[in-house]
């Protein structure tokens, strides 16, 4: 599966530096987003090019390089590069609501905060980051309150269910109805791609009914979030899983959309964690209000 343009990802080559798009997105006009790829920047060897992320050790990209990287996508989208907002990722479920003190704050200025894989904003002019390389991109839109969110859904996060904790906290800061929102499920690792072990199976199987698994009917393995494959390991979906969460959390089907942009797939094009072995640099997904 490698990436071409669909209804539900392109590639915008017209700007400085390449990026994703998704049409139901696109078609918001109060907000600009954007999915980043390996393209357009001045990271060398694994981190090559666009590289958002300093890496793990033994692996280590140049503060300065990762800082042009994002002056320079930041050009691209239309975006200010001191109105980046950037979290800090763990794996949790923790959701910040960030307002105009936050401006700069991880590109900037330092984070006075912590344990951050979401984050919920309804100012004009703040762009939410959160990093990526196979985990699942959840971006959030309330086209009636003009609110929008972020979050970093890898396996921890999608068990924890925090794509419904966004939403939740989405009601709780500006009265937002799962109804009226907007979801988009980007780029991140596809089912073929995602083998895991009796532990992280054994966790999906305890948080999600119906998974497909140890069933007689014949499933639709597009709507399976596990199946056993021929090594007593399993395929984990976290697509369906994601998708299966927001709904549960009272979002319509019409308004949840999936990229299918695989980053293992596509990792000329992406970073992918799996991929690679761990030799890799970030993605970033952007989202902002226009000013």
């Amino acid at each position: 599966m490698t990436f071409v343009d669909t209804n539900m990802a392109r590639l915008n080559k017209n700007n400085k530096v390449a990026y994703l798009e998704f049409p139901p997105l696109s078609e918001i006009p109060f907000i600009i987003h954007g999915f980043s790829t390996r393209l357009g920047g001045v990271s060398s060897g694994i981190f090559s090019s666009m590289n958002l992320g300093s890496g793990s050790s033994p692996y280590k990209d140049e503060p300065e390089n990762i800082k042009e990287n994002f002056i320079r996508i930041a050009d691209s989208l239309g975006v200010a590069a001191d109105s980046l907002v950037i979290s800090d990722q763990v794996h949790k479920t923790k959701i910040k609501l960030v307002d105009e003190a936050d401006r700069g704050k991880g590109f900037i200025y330092p984070r006075d905060y912590n344990e951050i894989d979401g984050l919920i904003t309804n100012k004009a002019g703040l762009t939410l980051v959160t990093k990526y390389a196979d985990c699942v991109p959840l971006y959030f839109v309330d086209p009636v309150n003009k609110a929008i969110g972020l979050s970093h859904s890898g396996w921890k996060g999608t068990v924890g269910r925090i794509g419904q904790i966004t939403v939740e906290e989405m009601a709780k800061a500006f009265a937002s109805k799962a109804e009226d929102i907007i979801a988009l499920i980007g780029p991140s690792i596809c089912m073929d791609c995602y083998e895991v072990g009796e532990d992280v199976a054994g966790e999906f199987k305890n948080g999600f009914s119906s998974i497909g698994q140890n069933t007689n009917k014949a499933v639709d393995e597009a709507n399976m979030v596990l199946k056993k494959n021929g090594r007593d390991r399993y395929q984990l979906n976290l697509w369906e899983a994601n998708r299966r969460i927001l709904i549960e959390a009272g979002l319509k089907e019409e308004h949840i959309h999936i990229s299918g942009v695989c980053t293992s797939c596509n990792s000329q094009l992406l970073f992918s964690h799996r991929k690679s072995k761990g030799k890799r640099g970030s993605l970033a997904a952007f989202l902002a209000i226009r000013q």
